[in-house]
């Protein structure tokens, strides 16, 4: 009778461990399905003029959903103020691409809001080692404010300066963002890259002067300082892709990423 006892138990005890190996086999397909997703799509995302990594907090989470995220504190957050010229911007960016790409993701992209979407055209004007931007109320347009006389003076003062060696003496100038003026100092050759208006700042030329053509969505709100320039501005200049997309929304030029979150995600899954 006992040995009868110990056999049921045993197969008893089989039947589990088979399951549980079942179930354990299965864990490691979704595992492995679920690691496979992240895998997929990675984003480095940007902040605007003055801004901080905590402006986009809510972006950021919506996609998420889809994208493994980076956020970088850019130099010209609030904390920072302009504490690097923009080539090296550009090379702080590159190191999070880079660093996505060694962790093996299919699909990196760039963008932000703001001069975060400024810096994104800037970054595949120069370097180019991106698989797609997303362009959110572009902003900071050195040459506007430069026609307007607002920067022409020091501009042209940081250019003498450069030109003679000088880069490295500091300046002072008003710098604008919609319609707000900050008294900002830094260097001669810090305040040329990014105020020059033929320079990494003027979206035009960047966008016209992609190392590759990308997949770019282009969102505008209709209250936005830039919105009556329309796509002739900048977007037009891209680089022709089947998967760009110029997409006018209900906001102004802060609330944008909120409003396009959802349509963003949906802009990301056509990208597989």
């Amino acid at each position: 009778m006992q040995n009868l006892i110990k056999i049921h138990a045993m197969r008893h005890l089989a039947r589990l461990l088979a399951k549980s190996a079942t179930f354990m086999a299965i864990a490691l397909l979704l595992a492995s399905a679920s690691f496979a997703q992240d895998k997929n799509c990675a984003l480095v995302l940007m902040h605007g003029k003055w801004g901080s990594m905590q402006n986009l907090v809510f972006f950021e989470r919506e996609m998420s959903t889809a994208c493994t995220v980076k956020s970088l504190e850019m130099p010209w957050s609030g904390r920072r103020a302009y504490d690097q010229p923009y080539p090296v911007a550009m090379q702080e960016i590159n190191t999070q691409v880079k660093a996505f790409r060694t962790q093996g993701f299919k699909h990196v992209l760039v963008g932000g809001q703001s001069f975060g979407t400024n810096a994104a055209l800037a970054y595949m004007a120069t370097l180019g080692d991106a698989d797609g931007v997303i362009a959110l109320a572009p902003g900071h347009s050195p040459k506007l404010m430069y026609d307007r006389g607002i920067s022409k003076t020091v501009v042209d003062q940081a250019r003498e300066l450069v030109d003679a060696g000088r880069g490295e003496e500091p300046l002072t100038m008003d710098d604008l963002n919609q319609g707000k003026r900050r008294s900002m100092r830094m260097s001669a050759t810090t305040l040329l890259s990014y105020f020059d208006p033929a320079g990494l700042g003027h979206m035009p030329a960047t966008a016209a002067g992609f190392k590759k053509a990308v997949p770019v969505l282009w969102v505008i709100g209709t209250a936005d300082p830039l919105y009556p320039a329309g796509e002739g501005y900048a977007y037009a200049r891209l680089p022709a892709h089947a998967k760009s997309k110029y997409w006018v929304v209900e906001a102004d030029h802060i609330n944008t990423p909120e409003v396009a979150a959802q349509g963003t995600l949906e802009w990301i899954k056509t990208l597989d």
